[in-house]
């Protein structure tokens, strides 16, 4: 006789557990991750957009090599991803990379990382409580960086003065943008909500439609087809190819100078690209591709428009970011002052409205003819001998 067996099943062990994504570049970890990842990368001061492309993979931990807030200026990544609910460790060195190998089953524990019931490494779990105190302290820093910011700004201005001043060195589009509104996408923080908010716009304006990056995606999830798409070269940061072979013209960011080698994966896949030498950032070359060709407005989805926004940026963009915001001035408009300026929408009351004001309109033009007199004279209830004869009373009283 055999007896039934319950099997007990060992309980499971506390924090979060999921495959190791693992490269010390962020951008190479991006490309790779799925939902329920950990994803292990060395990314000093991270900024808001990479962390708004972590949380969009649906990733549930990232374990940081270096500090993710240095106190070197008020970075934004880190804010987000704790509010996200995500597991944030950082400062767990670099001996990581040596202990934890791509697609490996990791528990993340409070400070501590495991691989296969070892602790392999140990930081500093991040809390809401922890950045905020760590940010007050970058704020308060933050005068340092002005004395690099004005170095940066007088070296970009040397390098790309003809293109800031003049407009040299911007590749010639089949898309034409002159006298036509444009908006340029980027996929960041909140890019969702503002493709939502200028849908009369894009639909009554029929703008120019230019995706940077993987914000040709967020084009083309929200239904829209982009026109243009600028990436850089070499970057792991791009947009699917089916979004690519459907865009009217790709434009390729690659250093001065480049070998025809820098745009060859784009010709694989059948796409004929135009370069554009320029040492400015991917969001901003859109917006100097925009301008040059003398776009009548340019909308900016997803853009870094705030002060902190701006100081979150890169240090090797900052500059670029600046004086591009300086060149474009008036011409530039954020998306999410587009529907306080501008609401095209025709509502049904609107419509309505207008049917019964014309229609009043043709009623009283009509009764002052002949024919609407004798139509008014059948449409009238017929006089009774009684109601005669009031009138007649009436008429006898009156002087």
């Amino acid at each position: 006789m055999k007896f039934a067996v319950r099997s007990r099943q060992a309980p499971a062990l506390p924090g979060v557990h999921g495959p190791a994504r693992v490269h010390r570049r962020t951008a190479s970890v991006l490309g790779r991750l799925h939902a329920g990842d950990v994803a292990v990368l060395d990314h000093l001061d991270m900024d808001r957009a990479s962390a708004q492309a972590l949380v969009d993979a649906g990733v549930v931990a990232v374990v940081n090599a270096s500090p993710m807030i240095s106190g070197r200026y008020p970075n934004l990544g880190p804010q987000l991803l704790v509010e996200a609910g995500l597991t944030v460790v950082d400062s767990v060195g670099p001996e990581i990379f040596d202990r934890v190998r791509d697609g490996a089953a990791l528990r993340v524990d409070g400070d501590a990382v495991h691989a296969g019931g070892t602790q392999v490494a140990e930081g500093r779990e991040l809390t809401v409580d922890l950045v905020a105190s760590e940010m007050h302290g970058a704020r308060s820093g933050l005068s340092a960086q002005l004395e690099s910011f004005t170095h940066n700004s007088t070296e970009f201005l040397r390098r790309e003065q003809d293109l800031l001043l003049h407009g040299h060195g911007v590749p010639r589009t089949a898309t034409e943008m002159a006298g036509r509104p444009v908006v340029v996408a980027v996929r960041s923080h909140g890019w969702e909500q503002e493709l939502r908010g200028i849908k009369p716009f894009v639909r009554e304006q029929r703008p120019v439609l230019v995706g940077v990056d993987r914000g040709a995606d967020a084009l083309a999830s929200a239904g829209h087809r982009p026109d243009v798409v600028v990436v850089t070269g070499g970057s792991d940061d791009l947009p699917a190819a089916a979004v690519l072979r459907r865009a009217r013209d790709v434009v390729v960011l690659v250093e001065r100078g480049a070998p025809r080698s820098a745009t060859e994966p784009f010709e694989r896949l059948g796409i004929r690209p135009l370069r554009f030498e320029t040492s400015a950032t991917t969001e901003d070359a859109a917006l100097l591709l925009a301008s040059a060709h003398e776009a009548s407005l340019i909308v900016g989805v997803g853009m870094h428009a705030t002060l902190a926004d701006f100081l979150d940026r890169r240090r090797s963009g900052l500059a670029s970011t600046f004086l591009t915001r300086l060149k474009l001035g008036p011409d530039l408009v954020d998306a999410a002052a587009v529907p306080r300026l501008y609401d095209g929408a025709v509502r049904p009351r609107h419509l309505v409205g207008a049917l019964v004001a014309g229609v009043l309109a043709l009623a009283a033009a009509v009764s002052v003819t002949p024919v609407g007199q004798q139509w008014v004279d059948e449409l009238s209830p017929p006089v009774t001998s009684t109601t005669s004869d009031l009138i007649d009373n009436v008429r006898g009283i009156l002087p």
